[in-house]
Protein backbone atom coordinates (compact mmCIF):
# COMPACT_ATOMS: atom_id res chain seq x y z
CA UNK A 1 0.00 0.00 0.00
CA UNK A 2 1.37 3.56 -0.43
CA UNK A 3 2.42 5.60 2.23
CA UNK A 4 4.16 8.73 3.34
CA UNK A 5 8.33 8.09 4.16
CA UNK A 6 8.33 11.81 5.80
CA UNK A 7 6.70 14.35 8.21
CA UNK A 8 5.22 17.23 6.60
CA UNK A 9 6.47 20.65 8.38
CA UNK A 10 4.26 23.75 6.86
CA UNK A 11 5.31 27.87 7.99
CA UNK A 12 2.91 30.38 7.16
CA UNK A 13 3.58 32.79 5.11
CA UNK A 14 3.62 36.42 6.00
CA UNK A 15 5.24 40.13 4.35
CA UNK A 16 7.23 42.18 6.03
CA UNK A 17 4.70 43.36 8.17
CA UNK A 18 3.99 39.76 9.71
CA UNK A 19 0.47 40.06 7.52
CA UNK A 20 -0.62 36.70 6.40
CA UNK A 21 -0.61 36.02 2.38
CA UNK A 22 -3.32 34.61 1.08
CA UNK A 23 -4.77 33.51 -2.29
CA UNK A 24 -8.18 33.82 -2.89
CA UNK A 25 -9.05 34.90 1.08
CA UNK A 26 -7.19 31.95 2.08
CA UNK A 27 -3.86 31.36 4.22
CA UNK A 28 -1.28 29.81 2.02
CA UNK A 29 1.69 28.37 3.67
CA UNK A 30 5.37 27.37 2.88
CA UNK A 31 7.07 23.58 3.14
CA UNK A 32 10.19 23.94 5.61
CA UNK A 33 11.24 19.94 5.81
CA UNK A 34 13.51 19.19 3.35
CA UNK A 35 11.08 17.23 1.38
CA UNK A 36 7.43 15.66 1.89
CA UNK A 37 7.70 12.21 0.58
CA UNK A 38 4.51 10.37 -0.53
CA UNK A 39 5.36 6.27 -2.26
CA UNK A 40 2.59 5.99 -4.67
CA UNK A 41 1.10 2.53 -5.59
CA UNK A 42 2.13 -0.20 -3.74
CA UNK A 43 4.89 -0.29 -1.12
CA UNK A 44 8.69 -0.99 -2.51
CA UNK A 45 6.71 0.65 -6.15
CA UNK A 46 9.61 2.82 -6.22
CA UNK A 47 7.21 5.60 -8.08
CA UNK A 48 7.92 8.58 -5.67
CA UNK A 49 6.65 11.87 -5.27
CA UNK A 50 8.60 14.84 -3.61
CA UNK A 51 7.10 18.32 -2.56
CA UNK A 52 10.61 20.33 -1.92
CA UNK A 53 10.88 22.60 0.47
CA UNK A 54 9.79 25.99 -0.24
CA UNK A 55 6.70 25.06 -1.68
CA UNK A 56 3.70 27.17 -1.24
CA UNK A 57 0.17 25.40 -0.80
CA UNK A 58 -3.06 26.82 0.27
CA UNK A 59 -4.16 22.84 1.97
CA UNK A 60 -7.49 21.62 0.71
CA UNK A 61 -9.62 23.70 -1.48
CA UNK A 62 -12.89 22.51 0.41
CA UNK A 63 -16.09 24.03 -2.02
CA UNK A 64 -18.23 26.15 0.08
CA UNK A 65 -21.20 24.14 1.28
CA UNK A 66 -18.62 21.49 2.79
CA UNK A 67 -16.50 24.11 4.38
CA UNK A 68 -18.00 23.73 8.02
CA UNK A 69 -17.78 20.06 7.99
CA UNK A 70 -14.38 20.02 5.97
CA UNK A 71 -11.79 22.19 7.01
CA UNK A 72 -8.61 22.82 4.89
CA UNK A 73 -6.55 21.55 7.67
CA UNK A 74 -8.04 18.35 8.18
CA UNK A 75 -6.17 14.79 8.78
CA UNK A 76 -6.11 14.88 4.80
CA UNK A 77 -3.64 17.72 5.07
CA UNK A 78 -0.58 16.09 3.45
CA UNK A 79 -2.59 14.05 0.88
CA UNK A 80 -3.70 17.97 -0.35
CA UNK A 81 0.07 19.43 -0.41
CA UNK A 82 1.22 16.53 -2.43
CA UNK A 83 -2.30 17.28 -4.71
CA UNK A 84 -1.24 21.17 -5.04
CA UNK A 85 2.47 20.13 -5.71
CA UNK A 86 1.19 18.01 -8.69
CA UNK A 87 -1.80 20.86 -9.78
CA UNK A 88 1.45 23.13 -9.22
CA UNK A 89 3.32 21.73 -12.16
CA UNK A 90 0.45 20.48 -14.21
CA UNK A 91 1.88 17.30 -13.50
CA UNK A 92 5.44 17.77 -15.65
CA UNK A 93 8.12 15.53 -13.84
CA UNK A 94 6.00 15.36 -10.43
CA UNK A 95 7.41 11.68 -10.00
CA UNK A 96 9.87 9.93 -10.02
CA UNK A 97 10.78 6.20 -10.88
CA UNK A 98 14.03 4.43 -11.20
CA UNK A 99 15.79 7.96 -11.87
CA UNK A 100 13.31 8.99 -14.35
CA UNK A 101 10.84 12.05 -13.88
CA UNK A 102 7.11 10.67 -14.57
CA UNK A 103 4.30 13.35 -15.22
CA UNK A 104 0.70 12.69 -14.06
CA UNK A 105 -2.67 13.63 -16.08
CA UNK A 106 -4.93 16.13 -14.15
CA UNK A 107 -7.10 12.70 -13.81
CA UNK A 108 -4.40 10.79 -11.92
CA UNK A 109 -3.06 13.47 -9.52
CA UNK A 110 -6.75 13.28 -8.06
CA UNK A 111 -6.92 9.85 -7.91
CA UNK A 112 -2.98 10.24 -5.63
CA UNK A 113 -5.17 12.57 -3.85
CA UNK A 114 -8.05 9.99 -2.81
CA UNK A 115 -5.83 7.41 -2.14
CA UNK A 116 -3.12 9.40 -0.42
CA UNK A 117 -6.40 10.30 2.12
CA UNK A 118 -6.98 6.97 2.73
CA UNK A 119 -3.71 6.10 3.42
CA UNK A 120 -4.14 8.73 6.25
CA UNK A 121 -7.20 7.07 7.62
CA UNK A 122 -9.75 9.90 5.68
CA UNK A 123 -13.14 7.92 6.24
CA UNK A 124 -14.84 7.12 2.85
CA UNK A 125 -17.42 9.64 2.60
CA UNK A 126 -15.09 12.37 3.44
CA UNK A 127 -12.79 11.41 0.38
CA UNK A 128 -15.50 11.03 -1.81
CA UNK A 129 -16.61 14.69 -0.92
CA UNK A 130 -12.82 16.32 -1.74
CA UNK A 131 -11.92 14.02 -4.53
CA UNK A 132 -15.25 14.70 -6.29
CA UNK A 133 -15.04 18.24 -5.80
CA UNK A 134 -11.61 18.33 -7.26
CA UNK A 135 -13.32 16.33 -10.01
CA UNK A 136 -15.85 18.68 -10.50
CA UNK A 137 -13.94 22.51 -9.66
CA UNK A 138 -10.28 21.67 -10.36
CA UNK A 139 -10.27 22.04 -13.89
CA UNK A 140 -9.32 25.87 -13.44
CA UNK A 141 -6.68 25.20 -10.50
CA UNK A 142 -4.85 23.05 -12.99
CA UNK A 143 -5.17 25.45 -15.88
CA UNK A 144 -7.39 23.58 -18.33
Amino acid sequence: MSRFTSHLGLMLREDDRGIPITKDGRSTWEVLEPSLVYEVGEEGSGETIKVPFGTVTDLASIPWPARGMLPPDGPWVKAAVIHDYIYLLRGVGCGMQGGVYITYTRHQADRILREAMEVLGVPAWKRAIIYNAVRFGGAGGWGT
